[in-house]
């Protein structure tokens, strides 16, 4: 299969978890329509992204939840094998998100959390140890971390992200409001503040009335 867009990858993610919850909850297959609803998408959309992965139902039932599930999950997780991660920064958002992966049902595992605090370094965050930043790529390759989670204040995003990729990490996820650029790394940038200050925009109530 081709490499899929961004778009659909997201999309594809969160199908699945709509989908896990729908099984859970007794239901064993799905219309288009009605997985589109639950995620405020078009029925258009759904057909066309599950075309894509080679998946079809059938007019009188929909959609088989779990296979669909399944076929999700070999193609966004790629493997059978877990892809380690780690979280640079451990402060109030590191730790938040820490707990957050913890408690997912996901392929992903949480491997190591780094920071330059002597406070913080050697201790134990959920069952993960917090590592110097200076034994970044040491760790990195003892661990075979490809994923990490940036989190550090923002004057060191810089510095700290191109010690992530000559460590050999290939996927940052960018939570501080610089934006970066990395050659030969897949970048994903969450800007919360210009996210929130989005919402607060739109929540205006002159603004609201014309949504």
């Amino acid at each position: 299969m081709k490499l899929l867009p961004e778009r659909t990858v997201e999309r594809l993610s969160k199908y699945r978890r709509v989908l896990q919850r729908e099984l859970d909850n007794g239901t064993d297959h799905i219309y288009s329509h009605e997985l589109a609803k639950l995620l405020h998408i078009t029925p258009v959309q759904v057909r066309r992204d599950i075309m894509l992965i080679g998946h079809t139902g059938t007019l009188r039932k929909g959609y088989s939840i779990d296979n669909l599930i399944k076929l999700i999950s070999e193609i966004i997780d790629c493997s059978s094998s877990v892809q380690n991660v780690a979280i640079v920064g451990i402060g109030k958002l590191g730790q938040a998100l820490l707990d957050y992966l913890n408690d997912s049902n996901t392929k992903l595992n949480l491997s190591a959390v780094f920071d330059n605090n002597p406070d913080k370094i050697g201790t134990s965050y959920s069952g993960t140890v917090c590592y110097s930043i200076e034994s970044l790529k040491k760790i990195v390759e003892r661990e075979g971390i490809t994923i990490g989670i940036l989190t550090v204040p923002p004057e060191f995003a810089k510095e700290v992200s191109t010690m992530m990729k000559d460590a050999g990490i290939v996927g940052i996820i960018n939570y501080t409001p610089v934006s970066l650029k990395l050659d030969g790394t897949f970048l994903e940038e969450y800007d919360v503040i210009t996210t929130l200050e989005k919402v607060a925009y739109f929540s205006k109530p002159k603004n609201a009335k014309l949504l």
